[in-house]
């Protein structure tokens, strides 16, 4: 194990002038909290009994405003209390211990990628920050990352195209944002680990004037590393200003700002399959490389609350995303020689705004909440690379000799597309009975799309179209307990619909369906909440080899997915809480040609575990708190063909914390406790991305 450091010379990458301004407003919030300070009060309580949050409104689930005990659908929250209590301060971290989710992030696809109900990637799996998704251009997804600033972080599973559109056949991860309050509050967080890891968290909220109040939450972490070339580093800032002229009549602003360089790592090569131990801290990329995300984003909105039965919302937003990408990415072991041969030495920037426009209508009476909208929103990107990546380089296997980047391409702008999306939709949840809710949804989206080649190639415009529906039924057993069924169908697209190109401009949108049927349950005397769903999805259309001739690819082949999925959050016993998900699937391709015509049928999907289970125990002593964590993933596969295998995996995490008063919390964090050699993903079949080794981090928490 490293020592525990903090380098001196290293600071947090936050602009200097972001910083003032949230350190400004805390002083503004601590002046008036001053006023009106009470007496310390100690406190010994534990958090409040296990929940699974099934009587919380739904807003990832439904723009209805059910409640997800009523929702006939699977959902999942993770509230901020746990992931600090857990210490997930990434998104991935955090939604990868929800039912049935592994990550398959890597840096070509800007980390944020999934895996769920046996479909992975950008265009299956969608991410959205308060129900508002940003397009996925050329498989990369980076935004959202971090868990600070976010009330809670949400999973829809299975297909939510009526809520989100294309691309979300697998599931939908939603991350809600805390709102502004005119009760004055701050909080803060700072942490030191081993490897050179810091971060420091702050936030609050409180009242301007007599109608306005605002929330900020700015966050920086930087780290070492534990391989070599691993430093990495991130900040952000998140603003809202709400305005209540009256109580019916509500208006926001938000402001955001992130910027993120990961580290730059793309997994280690294997020996013909074989996870080689041995290499884990060793990093093959150039000694310049680059990888580095940059956000920009500004939002409106206004909510009138016109009547008794009628709500009129509208958000116009501005999106902005610049990315660079300059690395070595290719990789091949000579275990005989004990070298890597290394290629793709490969540049690409991205360059992409959008900016959109939702207005909807939500109509209540004592039957009906439901909703009417219209999305609209114009993507501009631009995609610069260095293609077709020449370089070539041999480095020893262990103590790389790591070079400069250097390629014979030149980097030049390739190609721009145009994008308009456009939406229509509606939902319906139908109180027909007391104990009886039927939901309905529909949606239409249109995609159009032009693209305009900078140095070579064919322009083309192209239209898609997408329906999706859904229909679910819940029945309440009793006031805990409700029964439900659903159907519903979605769309993912064959490649991002921004970044498509001439070769796949002639397919359409995949088409999936889904039916599941479940159970959500609060267990009497407080002793927790628990939920079970049984699901099966097809998905048609999925591009194969033709039959008559395999070098031409179409559209026709099908896969599945079946499984179930469980869960639970128990206090059997007074200072013990137990949370736990287990789930276990089947995916199979059903028909699949792939080059030279060779059949696929009845192999897995790559990157699909068919095992996937979570546990965490905690027991209280008076002020402290000692926490368990367990997290199992299944094998899997990095090819089609299933003969490349990544196996299966534990790590065991830990918490311990100290509530020194209801102020301050002092937590001590301890990751992969064994110390496990294991892989996340592949980076094609030759390199897996492996997780990090064990970690330890001391955690301050303070409220104001």
């Amino acid at each position: 194990m490293q020592y525990l450091h903090i380098s001196a010379s290293r600071r947090f990458p936050s602009p200097s002038q972001l910083s003032i301004a949230v350190l400004a407003a805390l002083a503004t919030m601590g002046s008036a909290c001053a006023d009106t300070q009470l007496a310390p009060v100690e406190v010994t309580a534990e958090r409040e009994a296990s929940s699974l949050g099934l009587d919380q409104a739904s807003t990832t689930g439904s723009r209805t405003g059910v409640t997800v005990r009523e929702l006939p659908a699977s959902i999942e929250s993770v509230d901020s209390a746990t992931t600090q209590e857990r210490g997930d301060y990434t998104i991935m971290d955090a939604i990868t211990r929800a039912t049935g989710v592994s990550g398959v992030g890597s840096g070509g696809n800007g980390t944020m990628s999934f895996s769920t109900r046996g479909f992975s990637g950008t265009n299956s799996v969608g991410l959205a920050e308060d129900g508002m998704r940003l397009s996925t251009g050329a498989g990369t997804q980076n935004y959202p990352n971090d868990s600070w600033g976010y009330e809670r972080i949400e999973v829809l599973r299975g297909p939510a195209s009526v809520v989100y559109g294309s691309g979300t056949v697998g599931a939908t991860i939603n991350a809600v944002r805390k709102a502004p309050s005119r009760t004055a509050s701050a909080e803060a967080l700072f942490g030191i680990g081993t490897d050179g890891t810091g971060r420091i968290g702050l936030g609050g909220t409180g009242a301007l004037g007599e109608i306005a109040s605002f929330r900020v939450d700015a966050y920086g972490h930087t780290t070492d590393g534990q391989r070599d070339l691993g430093n990495a580093s991130g900040s952000k800032l998140l603003t809202t200003l709400r305005l209540q002229p009256s109580s019916d009549l509500r208006f926001e602003l938000l402001a955001d700002y992130s910027k993120q360089n990961p580290e730059r790592y793309w997994g280690t090569p294997n020996d013909k399959g074989r996870i080689v131990s041995s290499l884990r801290n060793e990093n093959y990329n150039v000694s310049d490389a680059i990888i580095g995300y940059e956000d920009k984003r500004l939002r409106g909105r206004v909510e009138w609350q016109a009547n008794d039965w009628l709500t009129l919302r509208d958000e116009v937003y501005y999106f902005e995303a610049n990315r660079h990408w300059k690395n070595v990415e290719q990789y091949s072991l000579n275990a005989a020689a004990g070298t890597v041969n290394r290629s793709d030495y490969l540049e690409i920037r991205h360059n992409m705004d959008q900016t959109g426009n939702r207005l909807e209508a939500g109509i209540r009476t004592e039957r009906h909440r439901g909703v009417i909208g219209w999305e609209v929103a114009r993507v501009n990107f631009r995609h610069s690379n260095n293609s077709p990546y020449g370089g070539a380089s041999t480095v020893s296997a262990g103590n790389p000799a790591h070079g400069a980047w250097s390629s014979p391409d030149p980097t030049l702008a390739k190609f721009d597309t145009r994008s308009t999306l456009q939406a229509l939709y509606a939902e319906d949840a139908w109180q027909f009975a007391n104990q009886w809710l039927l939901m309905a949804g529909i949606r239409h989206d249109v995609a159009d799309v032009s693209r305009d080649e900078l140095v070579n190639g064919t322009d083309f415009d192209k239209t898609l179209r997408g329906n999706a529906w859904r229909l679910g039924l819940t029945y309440q057993l009793s006031p805990a307990t409700s029964l439900y069924a659903q159907a519903s169908t979605g769309h993912d697209p064959v490649t991002s619909i921004i970044t498509m190109n001439l070769s796949n401009s002639n397919f359409t949108l995949t088409k999936g369906k889904q039916v599941e049927t479940g159970i959500k349950q609060s267990l009497g005397n407080g002793l927790g909440e628990w939920t079970a769903a049984l699901f099966r999805i097809d998905k048609d259309d999925i591009i194969t080899r033709d039959p008559v001739n395999p070098a031409l690819s179409v559209q026709g082949g099908s896969q599945h997915s079946q499984g179930i999925e469980l869960s639970a959050a128990l206090t059997p016993w007074k200072n013990w809480r137990f949370e736990g998900n287990f789930t276990v699937l089947r995916a199979r391709y059903d028909e699949l040609l792939e080059a030279g015509g060779v059949d696929r049928s009845g192999k897995r999907p790559t990157g699909v575990p068919e095992q996937v289970a979570n546990l965490w125990a905690h027991h209280r002593l008076g002020p402290v708190l000692a926490s368990l964590g367990g997290r199992y993933v299944g094998k899997r596969y990095a090819d089609n063909a299933n003969s490349v295998v990544l196996p299966a995996y534990s790590v065991v995490d830990a918490a311990l914390a100290w509530t020194y008063d209801q102020r301050t919390t002092l937590r001590l964090l301890g990751r992969n406790l064994t110390d496990k050699v294991y892989a996340t993903t592949s980076y094609g079949s030759q390199q897996f991305v492996l997780g990090q080794g064990r970690s330890f981090e001391l955690v301050a928490e303070l409220k104001f």
